[in-house]
């Protein structure tokens, strides 16, 4: 069997006809023997996929003959061929869902009015410049930030990425309306549209890391300001850079420094419990406790 391997990746782009879009992509990614989550809409395209890395490739090539696609950035991991149980390609309102679609605006070099994109060592160059002044503002849910996140980042209180809008008109956050932000998530298309919302409601100096925490870990690993694990949305769960790593997560039934969710043994269930390897082996701790569980 070929080496076993996952893309990430999204454009935004403006798509006049999404379905015969995923119409396309479907039949791409069932010839290829492909499996994973795409979602499409009139802004574009978001997706990981999971497959041989021969298929991927093709996969990739076959994608940027699309005029709209041709610029995508693709991300690669390792992977098992366990990480999708099934390909799963959807038209949506957005590519993700801060329940906003009104106020994106797309062309075709990507969102427009967005933040300024920071490569990693551009990243790094502002912090030397701008020293603690610099605040990074991370664009993901909280659990995700409970394993890993940038040193003394800022960590909204969000369940979904729909919270987010209400987080940032909330004022909460008006007192760094002046400072620099520099925001960041997973692969990059969720700090896409943060960054944009946060400049159309008066943040001044706003950025993105651009290509994400994902792209930042293949630059500097565990020996710049990232600490900790990455979480996937997979069936990894959650990404190590380096054997350096820290672990900042805590088991929730006996506070053991651990790094790994778990998904609840309740089949009614939907939430993930972070627990420690003796805990998760135990078939009644990973029962979510309905009144304590938060994810």
């Amino acid at each position: 069997m070929d080496l076993q391997k996952v893309i990430l990746f999204y454009r935004f782009t403006r798509l006049d006809d999404p379905d015969a879009i995923r119409l396309w992509q479907r039949e791409l990614c069932e010839g290829l023997g492909l499996k994973g989550r795409i979602l499409l809409s009139i802004h574009g395209i978001n997706g990981t996929l999971g497959g041989e890395m021969t298929a991927l490739t093709t996969y990739i090539r076959r994608t940027k003959e699309y005029a709209g696609f041709k610029g995508t950035d693709f991300k690669w991991s390792e992977g098992t061929g366990q990480e999708f149980p099934r390909l799963r390609i959807r038209v949506r309102d957005e590519l993700v869902a801060f329940g906003a679609p009104g106020e994106l605006e797309v062309d075709e070099c990507g969102v427009v009015a967005g933040g300024q994109r920071l490569t990693p060592h551009g990243v790094h160059q502002l912090v030397d410049e701008r020293g603690e002044d610099v605040v990074f503002f991370d664009a993901r849910n909280a659990f995700e930030a409970e394993i890993g996140r940038f040193k003394n980042a800022l960590v909204s209180d969000v369940r979904t990425t729909r919270d987010f809008v209400g987080e940032i008109e909330s004022g909460k956050f008006d007192h760094l309306k002046k400072r620099p932000i520099v925001t960041y998530c997973t692969g990059g298309v969720r700090c896409e549209i943060l960054s944009s919302v946060m400049k159309r409601r008066g943040f001044r100096e706003v950025y993105q890391l651009d290509g994400g925490i994902v792209r930042y870990g293949e630059t500097f690993a565990d020996d710049g300001l990232w600490e900790g694990s990455l979480y996937l949305f997979d069936g990894r769960m959650n990404q190590e850079f380096s054997d350096r790593s820290i672990t900042l997560g805590r088991c929730e039934r006996c506070d053991a420094p651990t790094s790994r969710y778990h998904n609840c043994a309740n089949l009614v269930c939907r939430k993930l419990i972070l627990l420690c390897d003796s805990c998760g082996e135990d078939n009644v701790a990973t029962r979510c406790v309905p009144e304590h569980a938060t994810h």
